[in-house]
């Protein structure tokens, strides 16, 4: 698959603290990539450096076939971006406003290009209403309709999601998808697991400054198989699976089941075989939560 975004083995250093160490990782044409990382664990810089607001000491990032060092403008051409809080006139209207990026972006954008992306971020009835009247989750799609004004071929989202209600949060996560949809790639930062969970196709951890894993959230799911067993006879249950070499856990009435690979249908035909009859026998799958706390032992978020 063509990657939109390619960072390679990407250093920076401040003074002698070397803050990002060698960090790679790539973003899927057409795909949602959730970074995520414990605080102070560099994911804001590596956005920074990614958006040209903070050089490489060393590395190479590769947006859409350009070299940000080689080729900038061609480069960060292809990316829209709030990083932070987006800024905007608030004495003016939300068209007003786009208006005004259009004539400073060096694409000539056509109204009619403006009323698309207003639609595309669903402010289709607030976009005449002066910004100083929106609501913060109409700010972030309105920073969002900026950020696409040049028609980017990677949207870059710090943190956005940050101090939206849960309604204004899943009409956010709405809007991601139906970007994807259209082809844009997305890279989206947010201490919100949940919502990089119910939107992300990959997920990209940080942590000291590197990169531990990148894995699709298709692969986090299958990496473990987990089942939960619950039977009246659980002392024997136990003692029988110990001997078949599987590895179990007892929790409270449950015994949770850990299969390398999937031998769900061998395993309950052994039990009823061995007459452990069980009352329940469902998998349990692992949240997002679970994982990252995991990975990260070391910090928190």
């Amino acid at each position: 698959m063509e990657n939109i975004l390619e960072v390679q083995n990407v250093q920076k250093k401040i003074g002698s603290k070397i803050i990002i160490d060698e960090v790679s990782f790539h973003v899927p044409k057409g795909k949602i990539v959730g970074l995520l990382g414990p605080n102070g664990a560099g994911k804001t810089t590596l956005i920074r450096m990614i958006v040209g607001l903070m050089r490489l000491s060393q590395g190479e990032i590769i947006i859409a076939n350009h070299s940000l060092k080689k080729t900038y403008r061609q480069a960060i051409a292809e990316v829209g971006a709030i990083v932070e809080n987006p800024e905007f006139y608030n004495y003016m209207s939300g068209m007003d406003n786009l208006m005004q990026y259009a004539r400073m972006s060096k694409k000539k954008v056509m109204p009619e290009e403006i009323l698309a992306i207003i639609k595309q971020v669903h402010l289709e009835d607030h976009i005449g209403k002066k910004v100083k009247t929106y609501s913060l989750g109409m700010r972030q799609r309105l920073g969002v309709a900026q950020a696409l004004i040049h028609h980017p071929s990677l949207l870059v989202l710090d943190e956005p999601m940050n101090g939206l209600d849960p309604m204004g949060m899943k009409e956010f996560r709405e809007m991601i998808r139906d970007l994807k949809n259209k082809g844009l790639s997305v890279i989206l930062s947010s201490h919100q697991l949940s919502d990089i969970e119910l939107v992300a196709d990959e997920l990209v951890i940080v942590q000291n400054g590197k990169v531990t894993h990148q894995v699709s959230m298709n692969e986090l799911k299958n990496q473990q198989l987990t089942m939960i067993i619950e039977s009246q006879k659980t002392e024997e249950v136990i003692r029988f699976l110990r001997q078949e070499g599987v590895a179990v856990e007892q929790h409270s009435k449950q015994i949770w089941v850990t299969l390398e690979q999937d031998i769900r249908v061998s395993l309950l035909k052994d039990l009823v075989e061995n007459d452990l009859a069980i009352s329940a026998y469902y998998p349990k799958v692992a949240s997002l939560e679970e994982v990252f706390l995991d990975w990260t032992k070391e910090g928190g978020l």
